[in-house]
């Protein structure tokens, strides 16, 4: 019997999720805590078979469900997961249980509310990684924006409105736009079906029109330059898990979208406007690298580090080799361990003295040397030093960029600078020095359950650092037949 494990990927986080909602007020918020933290473990367990059980010689979907959802327009429950969506279905599930971990202590009210938005969301981003249908995506892609909303409204600093407010409008804006593309992609084949539409033959001009749509969509949710300028106002407002979710999932999601709807959908588009979106990637590398330089709140300087190191991502994605793709997806994984531990590192001093601007620390080595350690590890990786995660992405695409145009390769190791300055720097006035402050002096190492959630990603950090084949091999074949629909013309 082979037993529905995406839709238990899915719906359990939920089903934990409302369950935990049910424990009512914060008259029990230790149960909330516990059914949340339960509900997330199993969470992660049912994903784990996807991994171990995967096979990864083949391209064809695996694990794939079918039902009938609503027959008259074709629409179906259709799930599946290949090579590429696989490994960020376990991610998700993954970071889920370290927010919940992250926020033990740190929330006090609505905590049961607070537990569920994240299962919840957990939920609706699994879905939107092993969704088949289109509007089966559509329904989870946009569901997701709704728990992030709350999220970042209800539990975020003074100005949580306008950032939410603004990150639900941009965000909104562009799904419009893809909503009408998958219509018309539907009134082309008659179908809902994804796998059916990499087999459309579309006219140039349309496939145009398709990938200008998708790019509005995607662009959004990476986020590209120049539609990014919600992203630093939603983190530095949302609560330290919000923020860990939405840099290391929720940014995966527009990426995931150029590669399961604009590549093999728009082929000729995506050569044609190549020139475009590698434009739009090294502005995001270069330039809002030196953006991050000159931030003095430590939040909106790594905020702006993720739009740089997702330039990477789409940088990787439309030099269309093997190499740069497969590279662009390693970026993807570690960027989620990295920015997880980033933000999980700054939650950690914020939930001490409240503040997160660097000239209020200088010196935290002196009172909080665990913490110092393994901060350190994380600003090493977040620079992309060698045997650590972040290297091996970036050292991935800028091979491939050199391959595809020196000038291009040029540009994008400059962010190996550029990252390790505005990284290397901010953890030096933070860490480094004389105690600067008595509220400095006044701070605790960090606890047991913070240094278990920090030395889990630190794991991941290394040992993807060290020993990345156990990605690369699943994602391999997936990539290969990925590259086959766009190097051949569709019309």
């Amino acid at each position: 019997m082979s037993y529905p494990l995406l839709s238990l990927a899915i719906w359990v986080p939920v089903a934990a999720g409302i369950i935990v909602l049910a424990t009512g007020s914060d008259r029990n918020a230790g149960l909330a805590r516990t059914l949340a933290l339960a509900g997330a473990m199993l969470g992660l367990l049912v994903t784990l078979p996807l991994y171990f059980g995967f096979n990864a010689t083949t391209a064809d979907m695996q694990l794939e469900e079918i039902h009938a959802w609503i027959p008259n327009f074709n629409i179906r429950y259709h799930l599946g997961v290949d090579g590429i969506s696989v490994l960020f279905v376990i991610l998700n599930s993954f970071i889920t249980v370290l927010v919940v971990l992250a926020g033990w202590v740190a929330i006090k009210n609505k905590v049961a509310q607070y537990n569920a938005a994240f299962l919840i969301m957990s939920g609706l981003m699994n879905g939107i990684f092993s969704a088949l249908d289109g509007m089966l995506f559509y329904v989870f892609f946009e569901a997701s924006l709704i728990p992030l909303y709350l999220i970042i409204g209800v539990w975020g600093g003074p100005n949580r409105v306008y950032a939410a407010i603004k990150f639900f409008l941009y965000t909104l804006l562009g799904s419009l736009l893809f909503l009408v593309a998958l219509i018309y992609l539907f009134l082309a084949s008659g179908s809902f079906s994804i796998l059916v539409w990499h087999g459309l033959s579309l006219d140039a001009s349309v496939q145009i029109w398709l990938f200008l749509a998708f790019l509005m969509a995607f662009a959004v949710k990476v986020p590209m330059f120049p539609v990014h300028t919600w992203l630093p106002d939603a983190h530095v407002e949302a609560p330290t898990g919000g923020s860990v979710v939405l840099a290391a999932i929720a940014l995966k999601l527009g990426a995931y979208g150029f590669l399961r709807f604009s590549l093999p959908i728009a082929p000729d588009a995506a050569h044609e406007l190549t020139w475009l979106m590698i434009a739009l990637s090294l502005i995001a590398v270069v330039y809002i690298g030196f953006v991050a330089l000159a931030q003095k709140d430590m939040k909106k300087l790594v905020a702006y580090s993720s739009i740089s190191h997702m330039g990477f991502v789409t940088l990787g994605f439309f030099m269309l080799s093997s190499l740069s793709v497969e590279g662009a997806i390693v970026q993807m994984i570690s960027h989620g361990f990295v920015s997880a531990a980033m933000f999980l590192c700054i939650g950690v001093l914020y939930d001490r003295m409240h503040s997160r601007q660097i000239a209020d620390y200088g010196g935290v080595v002196n009172t909080m040397p665990k913490f110092a350690a393994l901060f350190m590890l994380f600003a090493m990786a977040n620079a992309g030093l060698p045997a650590t995660s972040g290297f091996v992405g970036e050292f991935m695409v800028i091979l491939s960029a050199v391959k595809f145009n020196f000038w291009i390769g040029f540009a994008a190791a400059s962010t190996m600078i550029i990252g390790a300055a505005y990284t290397l720097w901010m953890y030096k006035r933070v860490i480094f020095g004389a105690i600067a402050n008595e509220h400095v002096r006044a701070l605790t190492d960090i606890s047991r359950r913070e240094f278990l959630i920090l030395a889990l990603l630190a794991l991941c950090v290394l040992g993807m650092g060290l020993y990345p084949q156990p990605f690369t091999e699943v994602m391999h074949v997936s990539v290969e037949n990925l590259l086959k629909h766009v190097a051949l013309p569709k019309y």
